[in-house]
């Protein structure tokens, strides 16, 4: 059998490693995702504890990552260096992720045992919806996957859902019940929360990066919800080639 007409696997670029890094800082901020989860389901405050190892790995990925970037960043093509920067966004919205996951961790242990039932179960359905977030968000960078990015921006509707009916019962108060904890409670929410807006920020970069077009720049141009403009749009590219 001839292999005259085989084409040799084309080499890697030499910056390869820093999207490998960048794959992995995403894998690390899930896994830290589901042991938050797992952590106030089960009121392990050890669990919580390793969330601190899991942010110092993210710190040591994203000093890896900037000085990788800032030293290829010179050596390469224009399509290239869309990727470095890409990787270097993402990576800073990786590093912030694992430190408002570990700022849930540390209210999360002051509050302890009194944590409402309630309350435990819907820390635990944000941390569990974060954590398929930002698989997506690996999965969105690695195989260019729009699609996978516009789940990542419409499961943020569902940690504001969460969030509001947390505020609700600890600021307002409607039913008048003593509640415990109502401080830490708060603070978890709006770590995950917060958390939630930069998985749905590093969405909206890998839509940019693979398409070249930002989702906000669709957004204004159509009343349209925010995913179906994207993906209207990416329709039109398709039909054009």
């Amino acid at each position: 059998m001839s292999t005259a007409s085989l084409k040799s696997p084309e080499p890697e670029p030499s910056f390869a490693h820093l999207v490998r890094q960048t794959i992995e800082a995403c894998r690390v901020a899930k896994e830290a995702a589901g042991t938050a989860a797992e952590g106030i389901a089960t009121g392990s405050s050890p669990l919580l504890s390793t969330l601190r190892e899991r942010e110092k790995e993210l710190d040591t990925l994203d000093r890896e990552i900037d000085a990788g970037v800032t030293d290829a960043i010179t050596q390469v093509t224009e399509a290239e260096a869309r990727e470095l920067l890409a990787c270097m966004k993402i990576m800073i919205g990786v590093e912030r992720i694992g430190d408002l996951l570990l700022s849930f961790a540390s209210s999360a242990q002051a509050a302890g045992s009194r944590i409402d039932p309630q309350d435990a179960r819907d820390l635990t359905h944000m941390a569990t919806v974060l954590e398929k977030m930002l698989s997506d968000v690996g999965t969105a960078f690695s195989q260019r996957d729009v699609k996978k990015a516009v789940e990542v921006l419409r499961a943020d509707a569902e940690m504001d859902r969460l969030r509001n009916l947390i505020f609700l019962r600890h600021i307002e108060n409607p039913e008048n019940l003593p509640r415990q904890a109502s401080l830490q409670v708060i603070f978890m929410t709006q770590s995950l929360e917060r958390a939630g807006d930069h998985a749905k920020n590093l969405a909206e970069e890998v839509c940019h990066f693979v398409s070249g077009h930002t989702v906000r720049h669709v957004m204004m141009t159509y009343d349209k919800p925010i995913e179906q403009m994207f993906l209207d749009w990416l329709r039109a590219q398709d039909e054009k080639r």
